[in-house]
């Protein structure tokens, strides 16, 4: 019974890990209504949305989660991710963290 208690515990804490694996190539599908806001490869131009292109993909879809769940607060992401399902979630934060990125550190 100890062996099947540590392995189930585990299990639970490579969950958010295993759902962080998505499809860059189905994410940028899914990408359509992001490319609004955050551009085409997630870098956008306007200071009002966060260039996410290049991201790590686990942060991002923790916020993307984090929006769905109301940790973050912000209407039009709520909307946005309100009938996203995890799989889409985590397709769409393998796209962007595929992109280039900004966000290099500038020395």
């Amino acid at each position: 019974m100890k062996t099947f208690s540590i392995a189930l515990v585990a299990l639970a804490l490579s969950a958010p890990a295993l759902a962080a694996k998505g499809n860059p190539d189905a994410g940028k599908a899914k990408a359509e209504t992001c490319k609004a806001c955050h551009g085409e490869t997630g870098a956008s131009a306007s200071a009002e949305f966060p260039k996410i292109g290049g991201q790590h993909a686990d942060y991002l879809a923790t916020a993307l989660r984090h929006y769905k769940l109301g940790k973050r607060k912000n209407p039009i992401m709520a909307g946005q991710v309100a009938t996203l399902s995890e799989k889409d979630m985590a397709d769409l934060a393998a796209y962007y963290a595929s992109q280039p990125g900004g966000l290099a550190l500038k020395y």
